[in-house]
């Protein structure tokens, strides 16, 4: 794994992030809300993530389940990271939103199927993926970053 220290933010600039980044594990969903977004995911632990600024103008979207945390901007509408469902105690940072990237020119390496979540789900931690801890809610997570947060 190689971590790259980047920052990024949203479209207006109200919300920045500093993460460590690894574009190799660029991955794709097809899931309705990514799908719509058009993210572009890059997953992060907690202690690669620092939200900068930002804070006072983030706006949480949920649905289904409630797990997942969609973060956005409330002035630019912009989604540049998330708590996903499938890993509520990590941080999906869209690979879109870093400073300097060529948008056009990323080409994701993993791909998992949010429209048949469940199963997408059992097959990603089969094959070695990450598991999170039982009923963990992403607003645990959410709330750790915004409380380590000055604005």
């Amino acid at each position: 794994m190689m971590l790259e220290h980047r920052e990024g933010g949203c479209h207006c600039g109200r919300v920045r992030f500093r993460a460590g980044v690894d574009l190799d594990l660029l991955s794709q969903c097809n899931c309705t809300v990514c799908t719509k977004k058009g993210i572009l995911h890059l997953p992060v632990v907690p202690e690669d993530f620092e939200l900068l600024r930002g804070k006072n103008a983030l706006t949480v979207y949920t649905f289904g389940t409630g797990v997942a945390q969609h973060t956005f901007c409330s002035h630019c509408g912009m989604h540049a990271f998330y708590i996903p469902r499938s890993q509520p105690d990590r941080i999906t940072v869209n690979a879109r939103c870093l400073d300097g990237i060529d948008g056009p020119s990323l080409k994701p390496t993993h791909f998992f199927d949010g429209r048949h979540w469940e199963e997408a789900q059992r097959r990603r931690i089969a094959e070695g993926g990450h598991a999170p801890a039982t009923g963990l809610n992403g607003e645990v997570t959410l709330k750790a970053i915004l409380d380590r947060t000055a604005e």
